[in-house]
């Protein structure tokens, strides 16, 4: 409820959680140029704790990448000076975290209520999802596939127009708390389906014919810790046997190479891939929503942030799928789709090689069970503001991203398996 009320009582001025805690946090940007160097970052790592925004671990970290990581304020100049010494090339990306995360909240829109272009807290989205469902009755439901660990209903919206033996495009966003630009665009993408039905071409042809599935937060319990607790948390909110160390990684807890490589066993880092495939309430929920629907489910859309890529399988193997070429062919165009309304360029390609290799993605395994078209979208920035991005940018952000979604979503409809 506090949350709630700082909203509504400063219009979203201040951020709601104790951001505080961030004063004097810097992030930093580092470019390996060689093993040495990369052998450095490790070391750095095994020695202070640091949080790694990109890559998501430090045993992702080869030469010649970009190598994104959050500092505490009391180790901050402890970590430039061994920079400096160690002569790795450096940059600061963000001087002082806490006024990052308090300008975030920069949208000049004062309500209190939903608003697609501010971040909504879970309140907000959960009312969000029964309102848009009542007021679109002929193209939106509502059901729930689940419950959090912390028993919060998982909510799931249907939106296309009713008909028989529709094929359908299974969405999801918020796997990765932080990531806030995530569900915003969720909300984002249901609210042009419905408010263009009729008016735009592509997407009454694409709703006439396809059912979306939208899933517009998977990890409830620890978005709904980012808003109350702490800005940067990125797992579930799950109890781990023998540990006192909280939450599991729900995109290394799908049964896809599980916990093969990119993903840890130690329930401590952000990167735990949970102590059995589908461990987690949330991942449990969705893989058995889509098994049931495997017959009609022929994509399935991950969004994530951030980074500029659209990545499909694999990520768990260098081992090339398949429909390669073609999944190839339609992220080429549609990234090219994407660019073309503000120029943001997006890299794209299988995870493994694009990104970094790391096993049991929801990408991967949803590949894995039949689906052919998988595809993960890393949505805006590069690095400047990170998990940090302004609200300002949301709009921006979803008019992009809906270009290539409704690409994506016509080249499926044009080729149903």
């Amino acid at each position: 409820m506090w949350a709630v009320l700082v909203l509504v009582g400063a219009a979203a001025a201040s951020a709601p959680f104790q951001s505080h805690q961030f004063e004097g946090e810097k992030v930093f940007r580092v470019t390996p140029r060689n093993e040495d160097q990369v052998e450095f970052i490790n070391n750095l790592a095994s020695n202070m704790q640091i949080d790694f925004w990109n890559p998501e671990t430090v045993t992702q970290v080869r030469t010649e990448m970009k190598v994104d990581f959050r500092v505490e304020a009391d180790k901050t100049s402890a970590v430039e000076s061994f920079l400096e010494q160690s002569g790795v090339e450096y940059e600061i990306l963000i001087d002082n975290l806490k006024t990052v995360l308090d300008a975030q909240f920069d949208s000049k829109v004062r309500t209190a209520g939903h608003s697609y272009v501010k971040y909504n807290d879970w309140d907000t989205i959960t009312a969000w999802t029964a309102d848009i469902a009542a007021q679109n009755a002929k193209l939106v439901s509502r059901t729930q596939i689940g419950t959090t660990f912390q028993g919060r209903p998982m909510y799931l919206l249907k939106v296309g127009k009713s008909g028989s033996n529709k094929k359908a495009i299974f969405m999801d966003c918020g796997f990765h708390a932080r990531e806030w630009i995530s569900p915003a665009f969720c909300q984002w993408f249901v609210k042009e389906a419905v408010s263009t039905y009729g008016s735009d071409t592509v997407m009454t042809h694409l709703l006439d014919n396809v059912d979306f599935y939208i899933l517009p937060v998977l990890n409830i319990d620890g978005y709904v810790y980012t808003w109350t607790n702490y800005r940067m948390w990125r797992k579930t909110r799950s109890t781990n046997a023998g540990s006192s160390c909280i939450g599991t990684d729900p995109n290394r807890n799908f049964n896809a190479g599980w916990c093969s490589v990119g993903a840890s066993r130690k329930p401590c880092d952000d990167t735990y891939c949970g102590s059995a495939p589908e461990s987690e309430k949330e991942t449990k929920a969705l893989a058995d929503f889509i098994r049931r629907n495997l017959s009609t489910i022929k994509a399935y859309l991950t969004i994530h942030s951030y980074s500029q890529m659209l990545l499909f399988p694999y990520s768990y193997t260098y081992s090339l799928v398949k429909n390669h070429a073609e999944l190839n062919t339609i992220s080429k165009a549609a990234v090219q789709e994407l660019a073309a309304l503000y120029g943001t360029k997006y890299t794209y390609g299988a995870g493994a090689s694009t990104i970094y290799p790391a096993a049991g993605g929801s990408d991967d395994w949803a590949y894995d069970q039949g689906i052919k078209y998988s595809f993960t979208f890393e949505l805006r920035d590069t690095g400047r503001y990170g998990f940090a991005l302004p609200e300002s940018q949301i709009k921006p952000t979803c008019e992009e991203t809906m270009k290539a979604v409704k690409y994506i979503a016509n080249y499926v409809l044009n080729h149903l398996y």
